[in-house]
């Protein structure tokens, strides 16, 4: 019995890493973008001889590219030619291509992960904060590239000394969420075991990383390297933060003009010059302006329904050679000639089937969007509402690790503009009237009374709490604090206009 079940165990783990090169590909397809889509399978292309794009061919336009359904009934052998010789012949059993299970492992990837999202112990509620902490660790899985990644490319990008580059990965392992370091160059040595020489030179590089301000100490000098980046070491701004940064924190302008010798216009100048800089440079990394966003799904009103299309401009129409399938048919091939081919045309026909899977769980997931998110596409950003992506993998059928990853990316047109699909999903609070309203919308409620308060008696954090309740929410004073830095706000007595 024991031989028995190590050799059932020895067969399973050699299933699993057969299996394992198609779920990361599948899993690849699903989260790609759409404008990226096309570049993935192009590379399964030019890998695989058995697969065809009929995209550009004129003659094929009329006959449509293998479906999913297709690929499942169809042998690897051609059912229309001549078998091959009985002995190596693909039977309609084990080889018919049945992808069923293979989708059922990719569903439940992750589920390892879902007993560390709760502690069933536990006898504390579970706060919309809770709820936000959750939902980064799900935006976490999908994330292309992280901070300390894209440094370590800069880093290798570099002909260092040995000490110096380990260094130097080790300082970038122990930047904080603002990018800055959590230890001196002469902590980071002794932890590390490395020259103090090698740290100091390795702290120095960093500071000359992109993003600018990486590497910073303190926010005064991740200000000032930013300054420097840009060619502004030398102006008011950058004497401002480099002298007197105490007095820039209590926006003390009339002392600071006095000290300086300039007029208090060109202070306030200044000091917008460095509201401007970013505080916190490695919170928003993930941030790309400069990307070309190309929505993989488009939702508009079509008399009173509201209507999905899914883009698939960037999907080549892919089937599997009829080619292949003849020469297998002929039987004029080796043993080991036809096995290639089989094992080619089954990866052809699984990839197939996840650019299939891709297109109908994004689809899916936007029909269910739509049905909690309708105030939104109706009337804009103040109607969203709360949304976990626990809900849509529910009504969707999947675990939430695949909704994770399938609105990974991937960009929705709505009514209202462009958005993230990540975008709709928000942890949220209840009002005085029971009704929910997501974090984005307390977001914006912020926004607006910070643009609307007396520049001169800008309005504190505490005082931000107090105009929220007013509205019927009641919010933390440290989630408004939160909330104001990634709107990019600053702190109140930083805000204040003495030129009023």
């Amino acid at each position: 019995m024991c031989a028995g079940f190590n050799q059932d165990l020895r067969q399973r783990q050699s299933q699993s890493l057969v299996l394992a090169p198609q779920l990361r590909q599948s899993l690849k397809i699903l989260q790609v973008a759409a404008l990226d889509l096309r570049s993935v399978i192009q590379e399964e292309l030019e890998n695989n001889p058995t697969l065809e794009d009929l995209s550009n061919d004129t003659d094929s336009l009329d006959a449509p590219a293998e479906s999913p359904a297709d690929s499942a009934a169809d042998t690897d052998d051609g059912s229309d030619a001549s078998p091959p010789p009985a002995d190596d012949a693909p039977s309609d059993g084990p080889e018919t291509l049945d992808f069923s299970k293979e989708f059922e492992v990719l569903a439940k990837l992750g589920d390892d992960w879902r007993d560390n999202l709760y502690d069933s112990g536990s006898s504390q509620p579970y706060t919309s904060e809770d709820a936000e902490r959750r939902q980064h660790f799900f935006d976490s899985l999908v994330t292309e590239t992280s901070l300390q990644e894209h440094l370590i490319r800069q880093a290798d990008l570099l002909d260092l000394e040995p000490a110096v580059h380990e260094a130097l990965r080790h300082l970038i392992g122990g930047l904080d969420e603002r990018g800055f370091l959590t230890q001196t160059p002469s902590e980071a040595a002794l932890q590390a075991g490395l020259p103090l020489d090698a740290a100091q030179e390795a702290a120095k590089l960093l500071k000359t990383f992109e993003p600018a301000g990486i590497g910073a100490a303190d926010l005064g000098e991740c200000l000032l390297l930013q300054l420097q980046a840009a060619g502004k070491g030398d102006t008011l701004a950058a004497r401002i933060i480099r002298d007197h940064f105490a007095l820039l924190t209590r926006r003390r302008i009339p002392e600071i003009a006095r000290k300086t010798g300039v007029h208090v216009d060109d202070v306030q100048d200044a000091i917008e010059d460095i509201g401007r800089l970013d505080p916190a440079p490695g919170r928003r990394f993930a941030d790309d302006n400069n990307r070309v966003v190309v929505p993989d799904v488009a939702v508009e009103k079509d008399e009173d329904e509201w209507k999905i299309h899914l883009n698939n401009d960037y999907i080549p129409r892919l089937r599997i050679s009829n080619t292949y399938k003849e020469m297998i048919a002929r039987g004029a091939l080796t043993k080991q000639e036809r096995d290639y081919l089989r094992e080619r045309m089954r990866s052809g026909k699984f990839i197939i089937n996840s650019i299939e899977q891709r297109q109908q769980t994004i689809e899916r997931i936007t029909r269910e969007i739509i049905k909690v998110q309708r105030d939104f596409f109706e009337e804009g950003v103040h109607k969203l509402r709360p949304l976990t992506m626990t809900q849509i993998a529910d009504a969707v059928g999947v675990h939430e690790t695949t909704v994770s990853r399938a609105i990974a990316n991937k960009y929705i047109r709505t009514p209202h503009g462009v958005f993230e699909m990540k975008f709709f999903f928000t942890p949220g609070y209840e009002n005085a009237t029971g009704e929910s309203v997501s974090n984005k919308s307390v977001k914006e409620m912020i926004h607006e009374l910070v643009d609307l308060e007396d520049k001169s008696r800008p309005l504190s954090d505490q005082e931000l709490v107090v105009k929220l309740e007013e509205k019927g929410l009641k919010i933390a004073r440290r989630t408004v604090a939160k909330y104001r830095e990634e709107l990019g706000l600053l702190p109140s007595n930083l805000r204040r206009d003495y030129t009023g």
